[in-house]
C-alpha cells in the first residue's frame, strides 16, 4: 500500500512539503511502515517502523495520515488493494 500527501504551495518561495507512506510485508511475517517526508525537489527524510501484524501497522498508517491532514496536507495518490478510509 502507498499513500502520497502534499501541502498546498503558499505565497513564499519554499517548495511544498510532501509525506509518502508505504506499508510493506517483510520476510518474517511482519509489516514495515516507511514514512518519507521533505520538500518536493529537495532532500527527504526516511523513517521505518516494524509491526508484528497488519492491523497494528494499518492503524499506525491511519494515525499518521490523520495527523498530517490536521497539519494541512491533502491526499494526492493512494495505491493498494485496501485503501485507508
Amino acid at each position: 500500500m502507498r499513500l502520497l500527501m502534499q501541502q498546498r504551495p503558499d505565497a513564499s518561495d519554499d517548495a511544498p512539503r510532501f509525506v509518502q507512506l508505504f506499508l510493506q510485508p517483510d520476510l518474517l511475517g511482519g509489516y514495515t511502515l516507511v514514512r518519507e517526508s521533505g520538500h518536493i525537489g529537495g532532500r527527504s527524510t526516511v523513517r521505518r517502523e516494524q509491526f508484528l501484524d497488519q492491523s497494528s501497522a494499518f492503524a499506525a498508517l491511519e494515525k499518521i495520515r490523520d495527523q498530517q491532514v490536521k497539519r494541512g496536507f491533502q491526499v494526492m495518490f493512494t495505491q493498494g488493494a485496501s485503501a485507508p478510509r
